[in-house]
């Protein structure tokens, strides 16, 4: 009997072999119903691999498509060109680790464009869903399909939310040859993995500015993906491709009230800690002190303390006037401050008369106020989160952090919102301001 591979509800199915080799080989499992091996659809290239292997035929029905003709007048930098090579020479499969800024949309598209095949971009966001069927529609001339922003539309072409791929992923599982996965770092969360799974797609490309995940998730998703084929961090790129920068850490003191509420709250938070047998050294100690508050009052108590001593020394009334300081140093600069709290960005944007963006601005809202920031109608603006990943933000050459996570990617991603090269060469500043002698002191240090 020949052999025939195809796909069906988000696996690859293999009729006509039921050899234990094979089986062992590739973890294939049996449906003795339809006399079929199974596999999961992501296995569909190593399937592939092992029959030719083998030295037996097999007729190939996972896929029915026509090579695509796309062209890109990009002209890559060099180390684009060499992200490509290693994505490439990796038998199409791995993850890009590339600063915010230096042109991961950039790789992709080539990539698209060198393989001519149907392919399937996911985005965590719908902003990101808009600007990268923007970009695929103007530099290839045709109709990009969308999934997700209430649009179900697919062609050869597509962009997609990881929530709709999700959603979607069994159903178009043979409809793309090649997958790109915009900060890949997303498809470490439990169902999202799941995409990757389903999509039979042989060619895999991940893009991410911070590729390793505090849950340890990014080795499931180098097996997925791949792993991380080419990477550079800011520093390889400042000053040619993206601008010099400088960080500058300003310690601000808290008030005797402030700090008399401060070391109260830690000093409850501390006492628990010394009897619960946890250290919060991982998040998974982070995650048992939440579930234990939920029986457990003590629990409760010093997870509200720890909760109270952070709003304290993140939105210390030293941090405002620190920023008015520099508002007025910096008053021809464009400025983009960061918070970690909504409230203090409503403050902010109250005294010093901020056009404001959170997680609360509606779209049409956020778009007005990026592209008056963008013509320079506004000068500075303040945001807690909401333009850490996923907008196109326009060029700033100061930041100033206010308030944020240890998180080395919120980091990265804030800093590279003033890393785009200047026109006129300047180089861009990263304030991080910091309640001394609190334990934002080593929250700064481990995002650093």
């Amino acid at each position: 009997m020949t052999l025939r591979l195809r796909f069906a509800d988000g696996a690859i199915v293999l009729r006509g072999e039921r050899s234990q080799r094979l089986r062992d080989a590739l973890s294939l499992t049996v449906d003795d119903r339809s006399e079929t091996l199974r596999a999961p659809a992501h296995r569909y290239a190593d399937l592939r691999d092992a029959l030719d292997a083998a030295g037996l035929d097999y007729e190939d029905r996972v896929f029915d498509s026509d090579r695509l003709s796309l062209a890109t007048d990009y002209d890559l930098r060099d180390y684009q060109s060499a992200a490509l090579d290693a994505w490439a020479a990796n038998g199409r499969r791995g993850v890009l680790e590339l600063p915010t800024g230096s042109g991961k949309t950039v790789v992709a598209v080539a990539a698209m464009a060198a393989l001519g095949a149907p392919t399937l971009v996911v985005v965590p966001t719908v902003d990101l869903l808009t600007q990268w069927r923007r970009e695929v529609e103007t530099e290839f001339g045709v109709d990009v399909g969308q999934l997700g922003g209430g649009e179900q539309r697919i062609e050869d072409l597509t962009v997609a939310t990881y929530d709709s791929a999700y959603l979607r992923a069994d159903e178009v599982g043979d409809r793309f040859e090649f997958v790109v996965f915009d900060e890949v770092h997303h498809l470490g969360a439990e169902g999202y993995r799941d995409i990757a799974r389903l999509l039979a797609a042989p060619a895999r490309l991940g893009l991410t500015a911070t590729f390793e995940r505090p849950d340890g998730a990014h080795e499931v998703i180098a097996e997925l993906v791949g792993p991380v084929v080419y990477d550079l961090d800011v520093d390889d790129l400042a000053g040619e491709h993206l601008a010099d920068y400088e960080l500058r850490r300003i310690e601000v003191d808290l008030t005797d009230a402030e700090r008399e509420a401060y070391e109260a709250a830690q000093g409850t938070f501390v006492d628990y800690l010394k009897t619960s047998g946890l250290s919060l050294s991982s998040g998974s100690d982070y995650q048992e002190l939440v579930m234990r508050s939920g029986s457990d009052p003590r629990a409760r108590e010093a997870l509200l303390a720890k909760q109270e001593a952070r709003e304290i020394m993140m939105n210390a009334d030293a941090k405002v006037d620190a920023l008015a300081r520099l508002l007025d140093r910096h008053r021809d600069d464009r400025v983009i401050v960061f918070t970690a709290h909504t409230d203090l960005v409503y403050r902010l944007s109250e005294r010093f008369l901020l056009p404001a963006i959170t997680g609360e601005t509606g779209a049409s809202e956020r778009r007005a106020v990026l592209d008056r920031f963008r013509e320079g109608t506004y000068g500075r603006i303040v945001t807690a989160n909401v333009l850490d990943e996923g907008i196109d933000v326009p060029d700033a050459n100061v930041a100033v952090v206010l308030s944020g996570s240890g998180s080395e990617r919120e980091f990265t991603q804030r800093l590279g919102r003033v890393l785009r090269p200047k026109s006129d060469g300047g180089r861009a500043l990263c304030y991080e301001v910091v309640s001394a002698e609190t334990a934002e002191e080593r929250v700064a240090e481990r995002r650093r």
